[in-house]
């Protein structure tokens, strides 16, 4: 196995065809595929799928190819620094369900580090995106939640791309809202009262069974729903609409400013909020600090 012939991977995997693949790579379409015919002889693992539509990667081949990325950006990164002699930024990025607290920890870490040696990358994405990013080596952490209702499910799904869940915090269940909304001066809301008022809910796309759903009571008979996919659209339906959502009740007010609270849910219902890190890799000292910052919020997790 060699550097060119993980390049070469690589590339069929994000040009998505092998005749793509070769001109980018300034190679014959028989001597592309010939060289990733003796890297599959040689893993004994089937990287792609060959159809008449085209080529896509199988399930052992996200993962090979996950690890080929990070072992050519290693290679690359020692080039750089010793053979150009270049001085290189060291990464991070984490990926996120959309945690208002998650973005602040992470906001003091970059304060803390500074840019100038470090590019940094938040994202804030879909359940199994995170579970993806982390799998695939894009981000080194991922932030989402279990519960009794998700957990058998997911960290079946950790199991299976071994990975592994840390709990952070545990938390009860809040509505949050506007301050404007009929409900928001109450001490404690039942579900009943939200009846004629929008549940709003990040939309998952194709993986949008109940067990990924970033809200819990996922399964249950909402009379109004409407689905968006970013948090500024959520904050925009809560103000226009006396929209709602289901989370931790911890509130950054630094980032999502002043006008929205969170009221206690009557429910017992709990959450537990973690990370999410490959199975045996040590976490970088960036890593370690953004932890630390999540930590912080153990004392403001409401219960």
């Amino acid at each position: 196995m060699t550097l060119a012939q993980l390049n070469y991977a690589i590339t069929v995997a994000n040009a998505g065809s092998m005749s793509e693949a070769a001109r980018r790579l300034f190679l014959s379409q028989p001597s592309l595929s010939a060289a990733i015919r003796d890297l599959e002889e040689e893993t004994g693992v089937e990287l792609f799928r060959r159809t008449n539509r085209g080529i896509s990667l199988t399930p052992e081949g996200e993962e090979f190819i996950g690890y080929a990325r990070q072992v050519v950006e290693q290679y690359q990164l020692i080039e750089t620094k010793y053979v150009a002699k270049e001085r290189i930024k060291k990464k991070f990025s984490v990926s996120m369900q959309h945690y208002t607290f998650a973005v602040k920890a992470f906001v003091e870490m970059v304060k803390q580090f500074g840019m100038d040696e470090y590019e940094f990358a938040v994202r804030e994405a879909r359940t199994y995106d995170v579970i993806q990013d982390v799998r695939s080596f894009k981000s080194e952490i991922g932030i989402l939640y279990l519960n009794a209702f998700n957990e058998k499910v997911l960290t079946k799904l950790f199991r299976e791309y071994d990975l592994e869940f840390h709990e952070i915090l545990q938390c009860g269940i809040y509505v949050y809202m506007w301050k404007g909304h009929p409900l928001a001066g109450k001490k404690e809301i039942a579900i009943e009262e939200l009846e004629e008022y929008p549940c709003l809910s990040f939309e998952q796309g194709s993986y949008n069974s109940f067990y990924f759903a970033e809200e819990v009571l996922s399964t249950y008979e909402y009379k109004r729903l409407i689905k968006a996919n970013d948090r500024a659209s959520i904050l925009n339906l809560m103000v226009g609409l006396n929209g709602y959502t289901l989370c931790s009740g911890i509130i950054c007010e630094e980032l999502n400013g002043e006008d929205y609270c969170a009221v206690k849910l009557k429910s017992d219902e709990i959450m537990s909020i973690g990370y999410l890190i490959r199975k045996g890799n040590g976490i970088s000292p960036l890593g370690q600090k953004y932890l630390e910052e999540l930590g912080k919020f153990r004392s403001k997790a409401l219960l």
